[in-house]
């Protein structure tokens, strides 16, 4: 098999040879020795940025490092500056990767990469899509991304699709003739896997399940579904699998990381432990044990051209009880801590809690397409839906009294029927959003 993926990002300049024997070496260690591999890895890159790279130095400061937890914790705020200022001796720009974050947290920025570290994130993912018999180099994609309108970003992202094996299908307008011709395409195309945002996804799923229609029996080449970047609901995991008749898999990554955690063939969200180091942590920074919820912290192992360190990625999460140093398993990721809903008691709540319980009603006959919900007020709130008739004032008194049963009474709901909801530039559907400051 001409492996053009493969051979596209060793012509850029990324040691995919070298990072592969890296990662091989790494998964080698054996479980008992992995907190020392671990420790040893932590060390190594908090040395090199204290000493080669001046930003950092400065962001630490004249601050005693006597243990791990000493090491003061980096926000995305620490990153508004231009990146030329961020890197370490002996990288530019023109050596190392650079890319933008999607700025779903509110705080976008551009990061760097060297790359080795880059061809490791590479290694990495290309190891577990092979957990489902995925191969980058000869797997056709159907990819349910956005995609850049001007003409040579689309372009360019077209020429990414054909190297990288895919077939994309813009996200913008998902309305049932649109998905009548996504479905055409997979009957005529061997796709091996779907990939993309999940809420675009959903509105698939829930067009095929409207039209009785199991994807697997027209695309029988089809062998997994990979969600990423919004909320997965296990209500809409069964409704996917039900429907493409094919395993679905929770992907959770960041751009300037690398995949945080892919959920295994047992079932389990495993945490990516071979090129970082995940800590939950509490409001106070104390690392909190397995199994209690906080704020998920990531320190990038191999990362020399730019330092994140202790980074706090802006996400609330739980680790399993069973998790090891080896195989850390994410236990559930709740939510964003800037999608926090402030209420009139001052009880603070994840903003998906809403999402949550309104969905559990407002889906029951499949009505409802789709939804958000927006913080108007600090006791006032908009869900804007997408439906094929209006809720029922049944429907909306049921949702308000499982709201005040869930959350606390009081709130006032505005519901808003949209003939499509606003999505951001990249096709990501914002489930919940907080305009209280």
């Amino acid at each position: 098999m001409f492996n053009i993926f493969n051979l596209s990002l060793q012509f850029n300049g990324f040691p995919m040879r070298e990072a592969k024997t890296e990662f091989d070496t790494i998964q080698a260690v054996a479980a008992a020795d992995y907190e020392k591999y671990l420790s040893e890895k932590r060390s190594q890159i908090v040395a090199f940025h204290l000493e080669n790279n001046t930003a950092y130095q400065e962001f630490v400061g004249t601050k005693e490092i006597k243990s791990w937890d000493d090491i003061p914790i980096m926000y995305k705020k620490d990153f508004q500056k231009p990146l030329a200022e961020r890197l370490s001796k002996g990288y530019t720009s023109k050596n190392i990767y650079t890319n933008k974050t999607s700025g779903s947290s509110g705080d976008p920025f551009i990061f760097g990469k060297d790359k080795f570290c880059h061809a490791l994130t590479w290694v990495n993912i290309f190891s577990r899509f092979g957990w489902f018999g995925i191969d980058f180099n000869s797997s056709l994609q159907a990819r349910f991304y956005g995609i850049p309108l001007d003409f040579i970003g689309n372009k360019k992202e077209r020429l990414k699709d054909l190297l990288s094996h895919r077939y994309r299908f813009p996200i913008f307008d998902l309305s049932d003739s649109v998905l009548e011709k996504v479905l055409r395409k997979f009957e005529h195309k061997k796709f091996d896997y779907i990939n993309g945002y999940t809420s675009s996804i959903v509105l698939f799923a829930k067009f095929l399940e409207q039209k009785n229609i199991v994807l697997k029996t027209v695309c029988p080449t089809l062998k997994c579904c990979v969600v990423t970047s919004e909320m997965l609901f296990d209500s809409d995991k069964v409704l996917l699998e039900k429907q493409f008749g094919v395993p679905v898999v929770n992907e959770y990554g960041a751009s300037e990381l690398d995949l945080i955690a892919f959920q295994n063939p047992e079932g389990e969200w495993q945490v990516n432990s071979e090129t970082l180091f995940v800590e939950i942590l509490d409001d106070n920074n104390n690392v909190l044990p397995y199994g209690k919820e906080g704020r998920i912290v990531i320190t990038s192992l191999y990362n020399k051209a730019h330092p994140f360190i202790r980074y706090d990625i802006g996400d609330i999460g739980i680790l399993d009880e069973k998790s090891t140093f080896k195989k850390p398993i994410l236990k559930k990721l709740i939510g964003r801590t800037n999608d926090i809903a402030i209420l009139p008691s001052g009880k603070k709540s994840p903003g998906l809690t809403f999402y949550y319980v309104t969905k559990s009603i407002i889906e029951d006959d499949g009505n409802v397409k789709e939804f958000v919900i927006k913080q108007t007020k600090i006791d006032t709130f908009d869900i804007e839906y997408v439906s094929q008739n209006e809720l029922t004032s049944a429907q909306i008194e049921n949702m308000k009294k499982a709201i005040t049963t869930y959350l606390e009474p009081g709130l006032t709901f505005t519901f808003i029927r949209k003939s499509t909801l606003k999505r951001s530039k990249s096709g990501k559907l914002k489930q919940f959003v907080s305009l209280v400051k």
